[in-house]
């Protein structure tokens, strides 16, 4: 018994050391490859230095900061409140839900701006110059660490804050590859990030789950849940608070790197989309669901479907009533997914997917690929003017004219409208490829021994579908102090539960000493003789 506690007592001291030593390194990484950018910089603020050596004004920093700080302040409150508060319907894992999330994201925002930094600088050809950080790097950092959020939603409750640290250092170099390839070389368009963040952290989450876990049957086939894996009145209330911070801040996510005319369509698409896919998720949540209620399950997320559909399209000219019908679509499609494949996927592959994620980000986030590349393919001039070659950059001619580059538009490949969608569409199956093969290997790896929790038999890193020990699942307790307030909570609860108990019993005693006494007297009223008028009694 001894050994086994200093055994648990070794298992969370390794959190302590790994995440020293990371710091630590990243302390190192940021002094030796990152550098202010000229907006940041004291010396160069407002101008830049030209190849002849001298300072040439580029325009007020301020107007930078204005036009950035307040999206990026909202993706970041979706960041740290929203993703948090959503998963805190686990009833036991609160503090986890939280709390670790808050690491996790903070953890990414630092790894992926060096790794994104350092891998477009080798593709550029600038490996020896260092990265330059502004306001621009936080927000794509951000989006990096939703991604990796949505993949801890997929395993919420089955991995040790350390495999979650593991987890954070791969995914990003595998998200930073897949971004440079469809963003960067492919020329893929993807504002909203339905593609890069929300279809790469959903797959690789997935695959991740089912390389650590799977689903357990009872003797009648059917699915066996785990009985930590569950929700009471107080934490799905929680986790609404949640939802609806996501809901509110969606159209910043989705449009805090667009400009001008691009940015005022993805605000009114994203919030069109929202409030569509907010009706019909409730409308077919009380359709599908027995005795037509509503299910906390599905309103929590499904109502969010709509911001991740319209994403890839947010900043296009799809029009008012595509907005409403991408959301509304959206949302009766996250609703099947939780009533019919999620049970059928758990059934079918063993696929645990906690926070269901495939419903809200999987499979919304490849509708709004697939609608992404429908709407770059009947992109036009007609519609969009001189912009087409700021919003689809490998649809700028080779040889802009003096207005377009008066415009800042840019050289490029001069691609056909069937060209750009082609390029959409490859994107996605790129991000399925390195998502899916990313979030297997890492499962490979956060299986190793040193990373599990002490347990009477560690299985094999090759061994699809076991990980941790199903006791360490889905509670606090393992890795946080657990106030004494939430014993005895849980004691009170479990006295009121007695208590009733024994008053329905007593309830249950009353009413069938009263049955026994009413069929008492009806048989002695049957059995009593019959008097006549005279007093004597009936022979």
């Amino acid at each position: 018994m001894e050994s086994t506690k200093n055994d648990v007592l070794a298992n969370r001291r390794q959190f302590v050391g790994f995440a020293a030593v990371f710091q630590i390194v990243l302390i190192g990484l940021f002094g030796m490859v990152t550098k202010y950018g000229d907006s940041a910089n004291a010396k160069t603020a407002g101008t830049v230095i030209n190849k002849n050596g001298t300072l040439v004004q580029t325009g007020s920093v301020q107007s930078e900061v204005d036009h950035y700080y307040p999206f990026y302040q909202d993706v970041h409150v979706m960041i740290f409140i929203g993703f948090g508060f959503l998963m805190t319907f686990l009833k036991k894992y609160t503090f986890s839900s939280v709390g670790l999330n808050f690491l996790i994201a903070a953890f990414a925002i630092q790894w992926s701006m060096i790794v994104n930094g350092v891998i477009h600088n080798i593709y550029a050809g600038h490996m020896s110059e260092k990265i330059p950080l502004g306001i621009e790097n936080l927000i794509t950092s951000d989006f990096a660490a939703g991604a990796v959020l949505i993949t801890f939603g997929a395993v919420l409750g089955k991995t040790t804050p350390t495999q979650m640290l593991v987890v954070v250092i791969f995914e990003l170099i595998v998200y930073a590859i897949n971004e440079l390839i469809g963003a960067v070389m492919l020329g893929a368009v993807d504002m909203g990030g339905s593609i890069f963040v929300h279809t790469f952290g959903a797959y690789f989450g997935l695959a991740l789950s089912r390389t650590i876990s799977k689903s357990r049957f009872d003797d009648n086939g059917s699915v066996k849940g785990h009985p930590k894996n569950g929700s009471n009145y107080t934490s799905d209330t929680f986790a609404m608070v949640g939802t609806i911070f996501l809901w509110m801040y969606w159209p910043s996510f989705n449009g805090a790197l667009a400009q001008e005319s691009q940015q005022h369509r993805v605000v009114i698409n994203t919030v069109l989309a929202l409030s569509a896919c907010c009706v019909s998720a409730f409308l077919a949540d009380a359709l599908l669901r027995p005795g037509n209620k509503f299910d906390m399950v599905s309103i929590q997320n499904a109502t969010l479907a709509g911001g991740v559909a319209v994403g890839s399209s947010s900043d296009l000219v799809i029009e008012p009533f595509g907005a409403v019908f991408i959301g509304a679509g959206a949302g009766i499609l996250s609703v099947l997914g939780y009533v019919y494949v999620q049970p059928w996927l758990e059934k079918k592959i063993g696929l645990d997917d906690t926070c269901g994620v495939h419903n809200l980000h999987g499979m919304p986030g490849i509708m709004g690929a697939l609608i992404g590349g429908i709407s770059a393919g009947q992109a036009s001039d007609q519609l969009y003017g001189q912009s087409i070659g700021s919003v689809f950059p490998r649809r700028a001619p080779k040889e802009p004219t003096a207005a377009e580059l008066a415009v800042g538009i840019t050289a490029g490949d001069g691609l056909s409208a069937a060209d750009q969608a082609g390029v959409q569409y490859a994107a996605l199956v790129i991000t399925l490829c390195f998502a899916i093969v990313g979030g297997i290997l890492t499962g490979f790896i956060i299986k190793h021994p040193i990373f599990l929790p002490p347990t009477g038999k560690k299985p094999s890193c090759c061994t699809f579908g076991e990980s941790t020990d199903r006791g360490y699942w889905y509670d606090d307790e393992h890795f946080w102090e657990v106030p004494e307030e939430e014993e005895d909570e849980e004691n009170d609860e479990e006295a009121r539960a007695l208590e009733l108990g024994l008053l329905t019993a007593d309830i249950e005693r009353a009413t069938a000493r009263k049955r026994q006494l009413e069929n008492a007297a009806a048989a002695a009223t049957d059995v009593a003789p019959e008097v006549d008028s005279g007093g004597n009694a009936a022979e």
